[in-house]
């Protein structure tokens, strides 16, 4: 018989599950929940991350998965496959642990008239069960047809939102994550250190990007994308994806390359730096140690206690006093099994930062002659932070 144990990749420890299962089923139980449901899809792109988290079960692709997660007893699994599929479940199994029973549907996300299936599977088996207080994890991030038809079969009275538990509690990252973080800065400053070597001209933005995804892969990244594009120096060579990345690489240009990638385990980080087919100008180095400024400027200002809001508004100060435009969209935050997790360094988050946080931080400067920016990930401590990456803060010229 096949050992499924073989096949899997970077599992997370049946320890750091039981120790997430007992804070979540620590706070169901003073808020009163019977059961948790979560959905994933798509973590390619670093998007299931609340699933994730809360089964160890990575989900790549658009098909939906569902847990049902109790307060007490084992979990219930819903996953593509035959219509009517069930499976008993020997929760000891690798890539299944705590799960006692999975059910198996064939839906997908762009056939309209099958949205609903997994959340029938899901209703019969919370009314068969009677769990009467639900808390559904991270709604917005769910496809509209699973959320609608559960609240239509199970009634929305039921259904609350249980999202800010989980982010408080993923956000703090566990020595196990950090070790896995420690991978994936690792992972990226050594593509980085290759990419130096490997770009010239002639070469088209994708072709350096897709030889950086596959440095990453070798060396067990498991999702994300490589961004960036050229352009001629005292244009901007902005963060594009892959549709916009056709443009030919000359002498004397300038490449904007990132990593957005996650390493082993499924946790990501972001490194972002400038490089050069020659000589930077002033203007671009001049920019550049602003935006190392603002980076540092912005690490001085997350303590633990502090509110995401007041370093927010302090580093809009800080741009002021620089004659810097305020930032108005987002330069750091938290990262973990999303490329984009809560705390966000902004008005609108009610987040406190903590020691445990992984945070990435990447200030920028853009105008009709350059886009310039720095990105690195940091780990907060009681103590001073750590910048996991080691790749130089330069604009690289080769």
């Amino acid at each position: 018989m096949e050992r499924i144990d073989e096949r899997l990749c970077n599992i997370v420890s049946t320890a750091e599950l039981e120790r997430r299962w007992a804070l979540v089923r620590k706070r169901m139980e003073d808020e009163k929940i019977d059961v948790l449901v979560a959905h994933g899809t798509n973590g390619y792109g670093g998007g299931p991350g609340h699933f994730r988290w809360l089964t160890g079960i990575p989900v790549m692709n658009s098909y939906a998965q569902v847990v049902i997660f109790p307060r007490d007893g084992l979990a219930t699994v819903i996953h593509h496959g035959d219509f009517g599929g069930r499976k008993e479940n020997d929760p000891a199994t690798p890539e299944f642990r705590g799960i006692g029973e999975r059910f198996m549907t064939p839906s997908f996300p762009a056939i309209s008239y099958a949205a609903g299936y997994e959340a029938e599977i899901a209703a019969r088996v919370i009314k068969e069960r009677g769990y009467s207080r639900i808390g559904l994890v991270a709604p917005s991030s769910v496809y509209h047809g699973f959320v609608s038809r559960l609240h239509e079969l199970v009634g929305s009275g039921k259904i609350v939102d249980f999202t800010e538990p989980i982010d408080g509690f993923k956000a703090i990252k566990s020595d196990e994550d950090i070790a896995w973080i420690r991978q994936s800065a690792r992972m990226q400053d050594e593509v980085m250190s290759e990419i130096a070597g490997f770009v010239t001209p002639g070469m088209k933005d994708f072709e350096v990007m897709a030889y950086a995804q596959y440095l990453g892969q070798l060396r067990g990244s498991e999702g994300g994308y490589m961004i960036g594009t050229s352009a001629p120096m005292g244009q901007p060579a902005m963060i594009r994806h892959r549709p916009f990345q056709g443009r030919t690489i000359r002498d004397g240009d300038v490449l904007m390359f990132q990593c957005e990638n996650s390493g082993p385990g499924g946790f990501f980080v972001h490194l972002g730096r400038m490089f050069v087919l020659g000589k930077a100008s002033q203007e671009m180095k001049d920019a550049f140690e602003e935006v190392v400024e603002a980076q540092k400027y912005t690490l001085g200002l997350l303590q633990p206690g502090v509110s995401c809001r007041e370093v927010f508004h302090q580093f809009n100060g800080y741009l002021r006093s620089r004659r810097l435009p305020e930032e108005r969209r987002l330069h750091c935050h938290g990262q973990g099994y999303e490329v984009v997790e809560r705390p966000l360094v902004r008005d609108d988050e009610s987040m406190d930062i903590a020691a445990g946080m992984n945070i990435g931080i990447h200030p920028a400067i853009a105008n009709a002659r350059m886009f310039v920016t720095v990105c690195d990930n940091f780990l907060l401590t009681d103590g001073a932070p750590e910048r996991l990456h080691a790749t130089p803060q330069q604009i690289f010229e080769i």
